[in-house]
């Protein structure tokens, strides 16, 4: 190892240990301080708000708009942004695996510093994400510095709940988007693995209240804990899983929020395979896009009653189903409160125009996370920014390696 990269070595040690001391609000100087070290200057940090519209500098000056920046261009993108000129800076992409969090700037700090400073640049902005990520877990400032205003109770609830809007492995991508973010009330989405299986939810409960959010926020624990404390059965198709999933919801909304009507859709998705088994109870049937257009009714199934109503139990459980995926097929699933939103003159966006839109955004080699973005300010916009209903959307892409 040269000296140079010695050095950087060196720093970086000295700031992950640094980190296991700092407080509160300390993030953003430790990050300074350890570009500073790297032999890079004018350090920033954006992160991007709660509805991915700005970055919010944590270091201080003006939010950049992520549609009219450089530091936005690295933000959609994700990948590196260069000043145009004699500048020497760059703007790099903050992503933890493949969830998008920010970009962070740096500038070589001295002319003999110019060698290597853009992989210390990106290497300083890995150690960002780190920190960012393990702290904003128990500190405030870095969750409120990227809100624009206060979230109502069922939406700080809901939050608390929700994972992270992408996730992914070689294999497959799941993004997800819900808005009005700082008021939602009852929708509320999930995704995981277990082991080569992606598991999905989408849930909508009826209402747009505390209760409404109580009540998602008890299916999705209902949920989780049908997967892990083996309550519903694994292996084979997924039917039977998927099935446990759906009565654990049931016995829980019963059980404790009475009255409370709630629809969804849980699959699973075998990446090794292309498997996709679903359930779906009484929520808009997902939607099957291949080769930029959405196959007619490839996933719609016969109706079936909502949870919450008491009508499944034991030997009545919802039917599930399975298609096998081709590699490229993307699958949404999203809340009627996308669909029927309404403009000022009453004009609903309808399913043509949702689709469409996710269509074109990644045909011109958009990533599905910044097709969903586009798509819910594409809704904000048809109407006027005012949702009168929780939107919530769910894209997974099957990509396997050829």
């Amino acid at each position: 190892m040269d000296a140079a990269r010695a050095e950087g070595y060196g720093a970086l040690v000295r700031a992950l240990r640094r980190s296991h001391h700092i407080g509160p609000g300390e993030v953003t100087g430790l990050i300074v301080d350890a570009g500073r070290e790297l032999g890079l200057s004018g350090v920033r940090v954006l992160l991007s708000d709660v509805q991915q519209r700005r970055l919010v500098p944590l270091t201080g000056g003006t939010p950049l708009d992520i549609d009219g920046s450089l530091a936005g261009l690295a933000y959609r993108t994700q990948r590196v942004q260069r000043e145009s000129g004699g500048a020497q800076g760059c703007w790099i992409p903050m992503a933890d695996g493949i969830e998008r969090l920010g970009a962070l700037y740096a500038a070589p700090g001295a002319p003999g510093s110019r060698a290597g400073a853009e992989e210390r640049a990106e290497a300083l902005a890995t150690l960002a994400t780190l920190l960012v990520v393990s702290k904003s877990t128990h500190d405030d400032g870095l969750i409120t510095a990227v809100r624009s205003r206060p979230m109502t109770h069922q939406a700080e609830l809901l939050w608390a709940f929700l994972p992270p809007r992408t996730i992914g492995s070689p294999r497959v991508t799941s993004s997800a988007v819900l808005e009005p973010a700082y008021d939602i009330g009852g929708d509320a989405f999930d995704h995981s693995f277990d082991g080569s299986v992606l598991q999905l939810a989408v849930l909508d409960a009826m209402g747009h209240d505390l209760a409404s959010g109580a009540a998602s926020a008890i299916a999705l624990a209902a949920c989780r804990a049908a997967r892990r404390d083996g309550t519903a059965v694994s292996g084979g198709a997924g039917v039977a899983a998927l099935a446990g999933v759906a009565l654990r919801i049931e016995d829980a909304l019963v059980r404790w929020i009475p009255d409370r009507l709630l629809t969804g859709v849980l699959a699973r998705l075998d990446t090794a395979t292309g498997r996709l088994t679903w359930v779906n109870c009484g929520h808009p049937p997902p939607l099957l896009i291949r080769d930029g257009r959405v196959v007619p009714r490839a996933l719609e199934r016969a109706a079936q009653l909502p949870l919450g109503l008491g009508a499944y139990g034991e030997g009545r459980e919802p039917a599930g189903y399975t298609v096998r995926l081709q590699p490229g097929d993307r699958v949404l699933v999203h809340t009627d409160g996308v669909t029927e939103a309404r403009s000022p003159r009453g004009e609903t966006f309808g399913e043509e125009r949702l689709t469409d839109i996710v269509v074109r955004s990644m045909a011109a080699g958009e990533a599905a996370p910044e097709a969903l973005r586009r798509l819910v300010l594409s809704l904000l916009d048809h109407q006027g920014h005012e949702l009168r209903d929780d939107a919530t959307i769910l894209l997974t892409e099957w990509h396997p390696p050829h």
